[in-house]
């Protein structure tokens, strides 16, 4: 019975300790993450083997587990950069990033996990610098924003390709001149906006008064064409035509024959 009582308290000791093996060695990796698996006796990070996906897994317990978010994550910023003359310009900007899920275990050996602090934004605020300092005030307020945003990107990605992580978009979401420099710039678009204006009104009436002068240029002209074609025997002939014409009408009374003008017909009495 002793030996009895011995063993079974020996099966609950090594249950306890199989329990508690077993909640220390036990790891969950959430929705939108993954595992890189540190070996404390097998050669430290593992990169040669695809990161522990989502679920549930077992580790032994004096083995590790950094986990890290794969999904794509949003990063405000604003920085403080110069322009092409000496200008400050605050920029803000987001970034969407995301490690290379696939070379995690590197990313972790090489950089670590605030890979955000170390590479990312140093590399965002240094391509910032770099292409904003090609541009005028003007340039940025008007109508480089997309292409200073597109050059940004550019620059960071050729940088953070190559640190496993994955850069897939930069946006400038505003450019903030200072106030006494954005009011002059606004005085001179407008000015221009003006002169424009008024260009196109001189221009508009120059043309309407070219216009007129050739329509009237074009009636001058035929009336002279008229003028010679038309001889006294044609006019004569018209006048006895429409003569004609209004002694049929109801209208007429009296019609006197040659005593008109160059011998027309004279009608009298209408109504």
């Amino acid at each position: 019975m002793e030996n009895l009582s011995k063993s079974l308290v020996g099966l609950i000791v090594v249950g306890v300790i199989v329990v508690i093996v077993l909640v220390n060695s036990a790891i969950t990796i959430g929705s939108g993450e993954a595992g890189v698996l540190y070996r404390t006796f097998g050669g430290g990070v593992v990169t040669d083997e695809p990161p522990l996906g989502e679920g549930f897994h077992i580790v032994a317990p004096w083995n590790r587990v950094y986990v890290y978010e794969v999904r794509r994550q949003e990063i405000f910023e604003k920085m403080k950069v110069l322009s092409s003359n000496g200008l400050d310009i605050q920029l803000d900007a987001s970034v969407w990033y995301q490690p290379d899920a696939i070379n995690l275990g590197k990313l972790h050996q090489e950089i670590g996990e605030n890979y955000l602090n170390r590479i990312i934004l140093p590399t965002i605020r240094s391509a910032a610098r770099s292409v904003v300092g090609r541009y005028t005030p003007e340039q940025l307020y008007s109508s480089k924003r997309d292409a200073i945003q597109k050059e940004i990107f550019e620059e960071s990605k050729k940088i953070v390709d190559d640190q496993y992580i994955v850069l897939d978009e930069i946006l400038v979401r505003d450019v903030t001149l200072p106030p006494t420099i954005k009011q002059a710039i606004e005085r001179k678009l407008k000015q221009e906006q003006e002169s424009l204006e008024y260009e196109f009104r001189l221009v508009t009436a120059q043309k309407e008064a070219e216009r007129q002068i050739i329509e009237a240029q074009g009636k001058a002209d035929a009336n002279k064409i008229l003028s010679a074609s038309l001889t006294d025997k044609i006019l004569q002939d018209k006048g006895i035509e429409a003569t004609n014409k209004l002694a049929e009408s109801p209208n007429s009374k009296v019609v006197v024959i040659g005593s008109g003008e160059s011998g027309l017909p004279l009608i009298l009495g209408g109504n």
